[in-house]
């Protein structure tokens, strides 16, 4: 099982500001990289502070000129804002300016809050979905050269990507995954598929790489897939229920963005009480902590062997939450230093 970090900068209110997510961003990226991670993944939103990234290539490139051997990886860029012709050069150019270490991530995206800002007239995930399918073959015809696409939402004459990527045949795509059909999708374009269980626990983790495992069987290939979630490692028990509290604040703060209900003010959504995070609907505090990667590292070393019996290619351990940098920074530093050690 290969290891990489995800570093989103999110937060969840203005406690700690912009410029400081930057810094603990580029800072934990330094640590994957020293610490023989084999990418960083970061990704795409617009007008939510609550995730504080709005072009990952402007990220990865500063993040090349800062770290040595870690491949850079967009988690994701979401495919209806962008225009074939414009995602197939700008990913190009950002593979040629980092030496050729571009992984590029793709998604429909999750927030109806940004559909209904960033595509004219709105859209939902079944379009958003349809813009994802229609890219990613028109961004390998644009790589190849001289091609004319046709379909619902992209319509252009013959066209090349300019540039075209360092990477021969383009840098390896990956597609953000849940439903078959999109596992389906994924194994027939050849790409790799990324996954993300939320709360569910083991049972999502099974369930998700049964659905890779169906699509594979059906193409009768197989590449590459991916695990993200949360982690945080300690071997202090009042460290680690202190982390699953602070993670459970904050998937309630995703839920809320999500149902896209609630006022939102310079990019921040109003204030969750208490109350609110004490009885979340589906987000418990006292499953928080099985369903995400919290423990000792010994716990995590034996869960993640399990992942990888399963079939589990690689785990992206998901650094942001509402912690301190000095927490985030000690964490990972741990897995690096005491789980990542058992597979090597």
């Amino acid at each position: 099982m290969k290891f990489s970090l995800f570093a989103h900068m999110e937060r969840v209110n203005e406690n700690q500001r912009q410029k400081e997510l930057y810094d603990e961003f580029l800072s934990l990226c330094k640590m994957a990289d020293e610490g023989g991670m084999t990418t960083v993944w970061t990704g795409e939103h617009h007008g939510m502070d609550f995730t504080i990234a709005p072009n990952p290539f402007l990220n990865l490139i500063d993040i090349s000129h800062q770290t040595k051997n870690v491949r850079l990886g967009t988690g994701t860029v979401v495919a209806p804002y962008w225009h074939p012709i414009k995602l197939a050069g700008e990913a190009a150019m950002t593979d040629i300016v980092t030496g050729g270490r571009l992984e590029l991530g793709i998604a429909r995206g999750a927030y109806s809050f940004e559909y209904e800002r960033m595509v004219p007239g709105g859209m939902d995930a079944w379009q958003a979905g349809e813009c994802l399918r229609e890219m990613i073959p028109a961004i390998k015809g644009l790589w190849k050269g001289d091609h004319t696409q046709e379909s619902k939402h992209y319509n252009f004459p013959k066209t090349t990507s300019s540039p075209k990527p360092l990477t021969e045949d383009g840098p390896p795509i990956w597609v953000a995954a849940r439903d078959i059909n999109s596992h389906e999708f994924a194994l027939s374009q050849d790409c790799n598929v990324q996954v993300t269980p939320l709360w569910q626990g083991l049972e999502e983790v099974e369930a998700l790489i049964g659905k890779y495992n169906e699509a594979c069987a059906k193409f009768d290939k197989r590449t590459k897939i991916m695990i993200l979630q949360h982690a945080y490692v300690s071997n202090d028990e009042a460290e680690l229920e202190h982390a699953a509290r602070k993670l459970h604040e904050f998937y309630c703060y995703f839920g809320a963005w999500f149902k896209n209900e609630r006022p939102i003010s310079q990019g921040l959504i109003q204030t969750l009480s208490q109350e609110e995070i004490d009885n979340h609907p589906f987000y418990k505090r006292e499953e928080i902590r099985k369903d995400l990667m919290i423990g000792t590292s010994k716990q995590i070393i034996d869960r993640l062997k399990y992942y990888e019996d399963l079939g589990y290619d690689e785990f992206a351990y998901w650094s942001d939450s509402s912690m301190s940098r000095v927490e985030k920074e000690a964490s990972l530093r741990r897995f690096i230093d005491e789980v990542m050690p058992a597979f090597n």
